[in-house]
């Protein structure tokens, strides 16, 4: 099995990456989250300078933040510098998207914007819909070395719903599945293989990331300890950070468990207080993933971290992957915090070594 890192791109991330290709990683996928981090394209272009052999992901690109083309020319000119190791992975997209007040795009608009960038990828010409009409795109000069459309950029698609699974399987790429236990992780790499063989896959072309996030607690240390919540207490936050606006949209799609309803109704109180009234996904946003915002610290308990993110002991953890392992994982992938990057690829790494 692979072992990937998800970090946000920042341009300390060629370091990071770096470290991570010394210990063995073989994947390190970035953020694409516009006024939360750094450009993403910046921080893996940092990053493909300063290795050699790990592969560099978007992880995962939001189509509304650029235009095909663009997208098109950075994956090849990334690929100039680190021939054979650009990955695109690719999502509807969230935090970028209702960091503006926006919804995901549609299924069908990320189809269409995959379709152009991999046709130009693969030097053809492409009639590009823009600004009211179609118009005939292409790379104009590949051959003087400016770009690297010749090594292959593997697609990669973050999908959660059966139509997401389904469009996954339908354009033959790698699939990003996300947390959970390893329980529900193998249940939704075997429906999602399902999926892989309903459009006449082949099993051995699938290939399957699981990303997730949380801390290797020192012996005796809780899980809400300072250390803990500041490595895994940002991604336990995400919950309530989706479920405080979906609810203002009138769309759930994430559920809260029961024992944490009064945790939930608390953080939704302190949302309701976020200025200016119209746009509280400015406040709800600052920090999302990155850090615990000083209101909301205190909901961030032992119980959801450990339910929410896969935080426990070395020993604990190992058991973990390794159930990750044998449900049929290509690749396990851990978030790094930022801040606390090269501390977390330590813990993780020994993680790792043991599990084989």
């Amino acid at each position: 099995m692979d072992y990937g890192i998800q970090l946000a791109s920042t341009v300390e991330a060629g370091k990071v990456a770096r470290r991570a290709e010394d210990l063995g990683f073989t994947h390190a996928w970035f953020n694409d989250t516009q006024l939360l981090d750094a450009d993403m394209f910046v921080a893996m272009t940092v990053a493909a300078l300063q290795t050699s052999r790990i592969r560099l992901c978007t992880g995962v690109l939001i189509p509304s933040n650029r235009i095909a083309p663009v997208t098109a020319c950075a994956l090849a000119s990334l690929n100039r510098i680190a021939p054979g190791r650009i990955g695109f992975g690719v999502s509807t997209g969230h935090t970028a998207r209702r960091a503006m007040g926006l919804p995901a795009i549609t299924l069908a608009s990320m189809e269409e914007y995959i379709d152009v960038v991999q046709r130009l990828l693969n030097r053809e010409t492409v009639n590009w819909r823009e600004e009211g009409g179609a118009h005939k795109i292409r790379f104009l000069n590949p051959e003087i070395g400016l770009i690297n459309i010749d090594d292959p950029i593997p697609l990669h698609i973050s999908a959660f719903g059966p139509k997401s699974r389904a469009l996954t399987a339908k354009l033959g790429a790698g699939w990003i599945g996300g947390q959970g236990n390893p329980e529900t992780a193998a249940a939704a790499l075997l429906v999602m293989r399902e999926a892989w063989r309903a459009a006449g896959r082949q099993e051995q072309d699938f290939y399957s990331t699981n990303l997730g996030s949380g801390c290797v607690l020192a012996k005796g240390e809780s899980a809400d300890s300072p250390r803990a919540k500041a490595q895994a207490g940002p991604s336990a936050a995400v919950l309530l950070h989706a479920m405080a606006e979906e609810e203002d949209w009138g769309s759930l799609g994430h559920k809260v468990p029961p024992k944490f309803a009064d945790l939930y109704a608390a953080y939704r109180e302190i949302y309701k207080r976020y200025q200016p009234e119209d746009a509280r996904y400015l406040s709800n946003h600052r920090g999302h993933g990155l850090f615990l915002r000083p209101e909301e610290e205190p909901l961030i308990t032992a119980d959801l971290i450990r339910t929410v993110t896969r935080t426990g002991t070395q020993e604990e953890l190992v058991e973990t992957v390794r159930a990750i392992k044998q449900a049929g994982y290509s690749q396990f992938g851990i978030q790094l915090r930022f801040g606390h990057e090269m501390e977390m690829l330590e813990d993780w790494a020994r993680v790792l070594e043991q599990v084989g």
